[in-house]
């Protein structure tokens, strides 16, 4: 994927696990108050795994476009610059992804349940895995606390 911004070359990319078509930078984690910041950078066309939110979370397309699929792969939603959206705790189930250009896209959720921010599930919709306020903590700490790294 091309450079999206000055913003995206500002920072250091990481990959979760091996899943495929994003990278991701944590800006922020107060485990207290169960709210994280991060950046997700989007591979052009490509969208990642069904999942759910567990918490509520806002959206704000910093560059590119934001595209949001049903699990049937159906596209339901495209988001351009400058657009935040806020999704409620355990919305349906979705997929997303940038558009031809990729997008970079910035989160912050708000609460959780119990700990878990989101289910990633798989094409029957069971839920095979979750990321939790405490696995982004430890995201974070893997970057030595610090956003950007």
């Amino acid at each position: 994927m091309t450079t999206l911004s000055p913003l995206d070359a500002a920072f250091a990319w990481h990959r979760l696990g091996d899943f495929p078509h994003f990278h991701y930078n944590v800006l922020a984690v107060d485990e207290a108050r169960q709210i994280t910041d991060f950046l997700i950078r989007y591979d052009s066309d490509a969208p990642i795994f069904l999942h759910r939110h567990r918490s509520e979370t806002h959206t704000l397309v910093l560059a590119g476009e934001h595209r949001l699929y049903a699990p049937d792969g159906t596209l339901t939603d495209t988001r351009p610059v400058g657009r935040h959206t806020r999704t409620a705790a355990d919305a349906e189930p979705h997929s997303e992804g940038g558009g031809p250009d990729g997008a970079l896209v910035l989160y912050s959720t708000r609460g959780s349940a119990n700990g878990v921010l989101f289910d990633v599930l798989d094409a029957n919709g069971d839920t095979v895995a979750t990321l939790s306020v405490a696995d982004v903590a430890g995201l974070f700490a893997q970057q030595g606390n610090q956003a950007g790294q």
